[in-house]
């Protein structure tokens, strides 16, 4: 048995309680988030239903209150500066959904900003793929009502993060590409949830030189569907291309889809677009952040793969800043560009106007 106190055993403990509770969330069941004697029942709104909710309202005395993260305030014209704490008491199921995700509604009459160990479990909702619209009530240390919900200590938060950067190879196969022939796809394996990663090796890249790589977050509607509203599809075809024209190269794909928020709050913030919001206010609607992608997987597979300083294809600096921070000596950065179309430049646009991306504006000026 291994030592209980080792650290690679802590952080695996930290792990498997934090994939536990993503579980409990998803299935729309509470969790308990202490901190010292403190102890915090947590629901996430995305995932309960009417019955649970006001289950909870029942035996919290009503005391439960809904935690609205800073965007989400922001767009509720609450003048904030973070997140905030909504009492709910009288309020319903339909009425707190509402609040926490409608576009349009209407401010709360009662808030108040939201306590740290509220805040927390909005780390959770973003490891579930949830909207982070967390119910919560403070509940005793000997309240035998919540002795069935799995509990977690807010220190596992951050020692589950640690353990994202654990993978190992799991296998490395060629397949043959169009127009590009022979590439390998390598498959790794860990970080929370130990979720399946792939790097799509092209040609035979030099690692003693610094290596053409790009990084490609999961892009259900462009990569598989083609469409028009992002530019994705396209970077993914010619980032490879590119890499072919390098000499050789690595593409890191991600499971990131909908930078880091998962295809269900992808498709809700699609339908705010519809309605006229860019993809930032859209997300921000939604409680949201600009981008919640993470780039420790990233570094751990160029680590595998024996790559430590690269040449990043890419128009986001926030890529070569995650990388930079994970130990990778970025040497170089180059353009990958797609096409802009009428569908596409307004998205194009908020990434260069309000999400720091390079681009080049004659070229969305030209689409006008």
């Amino acid at each position: 048995m291994p030592e209980t106190s080792a650290p690679g055993f802590q952080l695996a403990t930290h792990a498997m309680v934090v994939e536990r509770a993503v579980a409990e969330l998803r299935a729309g069941r509470p969790v308990v988030l202490t901190e010292g004697p403190r102890k915090l029942a947590v629901l996430a709104l995305d995932c309960a239903t009417p019955s649970v909710y006001d289950q909870l309202a029942v035996v919290t005395g009503k005391r439960h209150s809904l935690l609205l993260t800073a965007p989400r305030a922001e767009r509720l014209g609450l003048k904030a500066g973070g997140d905030v704490s909504v009492p709910l008491d009288g309020v319903s199921f339909a009425e707190a959904s509402a609040l926490a995700w409608t576009l349009g509604a209407d401010a709360p009459a009662s808030w108040q900003p939201a306590e740290p160990l509220m805040s927390a479990s909005t780390e959770l909702a973003r490891l579930a793929l949830l909207l982070p619209a967390m119910i919560c009530a403070d509940i005793s240390e000997d309240d035998s009502r919540f002795s069935a919900c799995l509990t977690l200590e807010r220190a596992s938060l951050s020692g589950a993060d640690m353990a994202r950067q654990t993978f190992e190879t799991v296998v490395r196969t060629p397949v043959p590409l169009k127009d590009l022939g022979n590439a390998d796809f390598v498959v790794f394996r860990g970080g929370l949830a130990q979720k399946d990663q792939v790097a799509i090796v092209v040609g035979k890249p030099d690692t003693s030189r610094p290596v053409p790589i790009r990084i490609h977050s999961s892009c259900l509607t462009g990569d598989l569907c083609g469409s028009l509203k992002c530019d994705c599809g396209d970077q993914l075809k010619n980032g490879l291309a590119l890499l072919k024209q390098a000499g050789g190269g690595v593409l890191l794909y991600l499971d990131q889809e909908g930078r880091g928020t998962g295809i269900g709050a992808k498709m809700r913030a699609y339908g705010y677009q519809h309605l006229g919001l860019d993809t930032i206010d859209a997300d921000a609607e939604l409680g949201l952040g600009s981008d919640h992608r993470r780039y420790e997987a990233a570094v751990a597979m160029l680590g595998l793969l024996g790559i430590a300083k690269v040449i990043v294809y890419t128009n986001n600096p926030a890529k070569i800043a995650g990388l930079r921070a994970g130990g990778i000596d970025v040497s170089a950065r180059n353009a990958v560009t797609g096409t802009v179309t009428k569908e596409n430049k307004h998205y194009l646009r908020t990434k260069l106007l309000r999400a720091g991306h390079i681009l080049d504006i004659e070229t969305l000026l030209a689409a006008e």
